[in-house]
């Protein structure tokens, strides 16, 4: 979904490239933390109060605002909202509050794909051009199971530079679709991982051409109405819907509603809403294995490459399978981790960005399994003279073509990432500084003169130098 994500202090929503179009350097880092971890221990999950106090270390420092839902043996061991699910009106989020998911749809597109074999309506080892005419002699070797892996080569067509001038504008499937076919493949079909939200749109047109209606209708009458997910579906803004939240970015530290997206363009990659409530209906009727045939499901949840599945990450982690899936759209973060051997669920949902719902869930798991960790405090923050300030601001390579651009507004330093939206940073010394609403840190550094020649971001246990251009 948005994201889907690739690199860092960077928000978790990026204007140019949004999340559920492609993972981000803050997801890989999370989940390389997340790895590094040791294995859980046999101590007592935690208690309610516990996960609160986790929780309110996010919320205090203006790195979460959402909803968040911890289950256990399919009973909830909390279920809160935090913050605002409107700002302008007031009104809080609540367990009820509906989010947009971004690409944590693409599991549901991925059950849809799967239901419609079982159907025999089609097969995942179909060639793609059995159901796109004309098809490119590029795609013949192109499979329905390389688009649900993301092994295909198509490439993202939210990476395009012409994809932030569309946003706005209504584009289907069928017309998506024109926007990437003729483009030449980044591999040889099946030989590499890229997350492609092209692919995903491209297996929503094969859903409405299979099934002759549209994929928000296959959904609803096939896989939402059978398990009960009352408060979930594809997020038309024409609909008067009750209990929606609203999108927001932060600009500079400024609240700002997130930019408009016509949801016709993420479709089948990114295009729900859900509630945490309904999505713990979706995780329990995945436990019980309703809707798929055995066999279905046993290929659902089988990664093949970057332990991929079918729209899902399927990996060891802290010493157990995890299941898991993060989204990202237009002024909202999402991420979903499930622990089948120990029927445990988080979901956290947040409509502000940035924001690191990724992050907070992977350490209520943590905490759930019985590891200690600490709790989240507020870095102490100094005040620097704007003329001390002044010697930061230039522009930091931190690849050839992601630049992290650093400014003095007023007396207030910000960096803006490449394609992103800007963030504050603060001092905690002469040449350190860290952003308020993500978990890192800038450290800057000076030659003889003064003069900062370069900067190492650090998140998550990853040193990122860049130089002064």
């Amino acid at each position: 979904m948005n994201l889907l994500g690739a690199p860092l202090i960077v928000a978790t929503m990026e204007r140019a490239i949004p999340m559920w179009f492609r993972r981000s350097f803050l997801l890989l880092a999370a989940a390389a933390l997340a790895a590094a971890q040791t294995a859980p221990s046999a101590a007592t999950p935690a208690t309610p109060q516990r996960l609160e106090e986790q929780i309110r270390g996010y919320t205090s420092q203006d790195r979460f605002n959402g909803a968040i839902l911890v289950a256990k043996d399919g009973k909830i061991v909390l279920s809160k909202g935090y913050g605002m699910a409107n700002f302008e009106w007031n009104v809080p989020v609540t367990p009820e509050t509906k989010f947009r998911l971004g690409s944590i749809t693409k599991q549901f597109t991925g059950m849809a794909v799967l239901l419609l074999s079982d159907q025999g309506k089609l097969k995942v080892d179909d060639p793609v051009c059995n159901y796109v005419q004309p098809c490119p002699d590029a795609w013949k070797p192109i499979t329905i199971h390389h688009l649900l892996t993301h092994t295909s080569g198509i490439p993202n067509f939210t990476a395009f530079q012409s994809y932030t001038k569309t946003m706005r504008q209504a584009s289907p499937p069928a017309d998506t679709l024109k926007r990437f076919l003729n483009e030449p493949l980044d591999f040889q079909p099946g030989s590499k991982f890229s997350y492609s939200n092209s692919g995903y749109v491209l297996l929503g047109y094969i859903i409405e051409k299979v099934t002759g209606g549209s994929y928000a209708d296959y959904l609803r009458r096939n896989i939402l109405a059978p398990i009960g997910m009352n408060d979930t579906g594809y997020d038309d803004p024409a609909t008067v819907l009750p209990r929606r939240a609203a999108g927001y970015e932060h600009s500079g530290a400024t609240l700002q509603n997130a930019e408009y997206l016509d949801m016709t363009i993420p479709h089948a990659a990114g295009s729900l809403y859900s509630t945490t409530l309904d999505l713990m209906k979706w995780d329990e009727a995945l436990n019980a294995h309703k809707i798929l045939s055995a066999e279905a499901y046993k290929r659902y949840f089988t990664p093949v490459l970057k332990n991929y599945a079918y729209g899902w990450t399927v990996k060891m982690e802290d010493g157990v399978e995890q299941i898991n899936h993060g989204g990202g759209i237009n002024g909202f973060a999402t991420r979903i981790v499930r622990v089948p051997s120990q029927h445990l669920l988080v979901v956290a949902l947040s409509n502000v960005l940035p924001a690191q719902p990724d992050k907070l869930a992977q350490e209520l798991v943590k905490l759930m399994l019985g590891q200690n960790l600490p709790v989240p405090e507020k870095p102490a923050e100094i005040k620097l003279s704007k003329e001390a300030m002044e010697k930061f601001v230039g522009n930091y390579a931190l690849a050839p073509t992601f630049v992290l651009a650093v400014t003095l507004e007023g007396d207030q330093l910000i960096t803006q990432a490449t394609g992103q939206g800007k963030v504050p940073i603060f001092a905690k010394s002469a040449n350190t500084f860290f952003p308020k609403v993500i978990d890192a840190e800038i450290v800057f550094d000076v030659d003889a003169e003064g003069k900062a020649t370069g900067l190492t971001l650090i998140q998550n246990g990853r040193r990122m130098p860049a130089k002064r251009q």
